[in-house]
């Protein structure tokens, strides 16, 4: 009988080592599969953060190429509105030219007005027989006037046409810089979309973020239980008498 206790305590000490040499072994399989499953999670969060960084660079580079876009449409506007005073420096300086030319053709008009009424003024003194003539003379002269006064009229229909013309062209400019208004309002609109759209994509993956993190603290309480099981079971397998 005294023999007996040793050979079944062997016994019983093989069984128990077989025993735990099955538990180690199947919580080893269970971890191992459980790392296997964190590292290709690991891996497809890094793929998508990955392809996130790609998506984000992609969006800056559109929107850098939007603001190239929009400086140079910004810069030829500029260019055109300097165009439009140079245009209007130009028709100032006809008009300055037109009334410099006018105001010397009248000056030089009030010359003869003078050397006229000296001239009749002398005819007057020496020949007092030449009135005939020179009623004739002035005849004349009024005809010429209204030959005057008819090119005045016609110069003043051909500005007063010109004028309208201008207006016209006046009209034309604003209703152009109408359109431009509302097709820059129309680009803000659609700008404010694509942002807004944006925005939403952000919240989305804030959203796919915290689910993940959810899930990491799960595992790691998963991981947490099933170290101290296995702490309490080595413990107790190493109490066991």
């Amino acid at each position: 009988m005294a023999l007996s206790h040793p050979t079944d305590d062997a016994a019983l000490e093989q069984k128990i080592a077989a025993l735990v040499q099955q538990i180690l072994r199947r919580e080893a399989d269970e971890l191992f599969a459980e790392k296997i499953a964190a590292f290709v999670q690991e891996n497809e969060r890094r793929s998508r953060e990955l392809s996130l960084m790609e998506r984000m660079v992609r969006v800056e580079e559109e929107l850098k190429s939007l603001r190239e876009i929009e400086a140079a449409r910004f810069d030829a506007a500029e260019r055109r509105f300097e165009a439009i005073d140079k245009r209007f420096e130009m028709v100032d300086k006809r008009f300055e030219a037109l009334h410099r030319e006018m105001s010397a053709r009248f000056e030089a008009m009030d010359e003869r007005f003078h050397a006229m009424d000296k001239r009749f003024e002398a005819l007057q003194r020496e020949m007092g027989a030449r009135f005939d003539a020179a009623e004739r003379r002035f005849e004349a002269i009024d005809k010429r006037f209204e030959m005057v006064d008819k090119r005045f009229e016609a110069l003043q229909r051909e500005m007063s046409a010109r004028f309208e013309a201008m207006d016209e062209r006046f009209h034309a400019m604003d209703e152009r810089f109408h359109a431009m208004d509302r097709r820059f309002e129309a680009l803000q609109r659609e700008m404010g979309a694509r942002f807004e759209a944006v925005d939403q994509r952000f919240q989305a993956m804030e959203q796919r973020f915290e689910a993940m993190d959810k899930r990491f603290l799960t595992v790691q309480w998963t991981l947490g239980i099933g170290f101290s099981f296995l702490t309490v079971l080595m413990g107790i397998l190493k109490f066991w008498p």
